[in-house]
């Protein structure tokens, strides 16, 4: 699978987070070090060994990322956005674009299910290929709004800081966390979650 910007691309200001060929322009989360567990395989930014959460050596406010991803049966990964290193794992200040096997090994709720901003917005709907295909992630972030998409599919959409986003964040699990979500620039990171993917 090739990693490469064609040239309409590059003029219109897109830039490649991974070259296909090394980890450079990543770093451990809150380490100015690669954790050896990620490397690139294959063409593909892998989490082959035990290795902790990653994030980009640069930060970003708004932005358009898209990747593919490709999971083992009960895999469990997500990348995070606008991440913070003022605590002591990304997902206290990030929100989440999950990425899992939808018939993990536990049972899930719509809000862990693929593409959902994690435990606060599910899917529209379950938009994966089956397991061990690679899968088309969108994620659009301008301002406060927020768009994932999932294989052609736009299955999340919501307004960060919104009186509606308020209310999930007090009944989710980031209740206890007041900088969950609130920084408007930050890292991207992928979640270390002990699967390959």
């Amino acid at each position: 699978m090739p990693n490469a910007l064609t040239g309409r691309e590059t003029s219109e200001g897109w830039r490649l987070l991974f070259d296909g060929r090394t980890t450079a322009g990543w770093r451990g989360f809150r380490r100015q070090t690669m954790p050896g567990g990620w490397q690139a395989v294959d063409g593909a930014l892998t989490r082959a060994g035990e290795a902790g959460d990653i994030v980009t050596a640069d930060e970003f406010g708004d932005f358009e990322l898209t990747l593919e991803w490709s999971l083992p049966p009960n895999g469990n990964s997500g990348v995070l956005y606008r991440v913070t290193e003022d605590d002591d794992v990304m997902w206290h200040t990030a929100p989440e674009y999950q990425i899992i096997d939808n018939a993990y090994k536990e049972p899930l709720k719509p809000v862990q299910y693929a593409g959902a901003n994690y435990d606060l917005h599910p899917p529209l709907r379950d938009a994966t290929k089956p397991i061990g295909s690679w899968n088309q992630t969108r994620l659009l972030v301008r301002g406060p709004h927020v768009e994932h998409w999932l294989n052609g599919v736009k299955v999340v959409e919501y307004e960060l800081w919104s009186p509606d986003w308020e209310r999930r964040v007090r009944e989710s699990k980031f209740k206890d966390y007041p900088n969950y979500g609130r920084a408007r620039r930050g890292h991207i990171g992928l979640q270390d979650h002990g699967d390959r993917v």
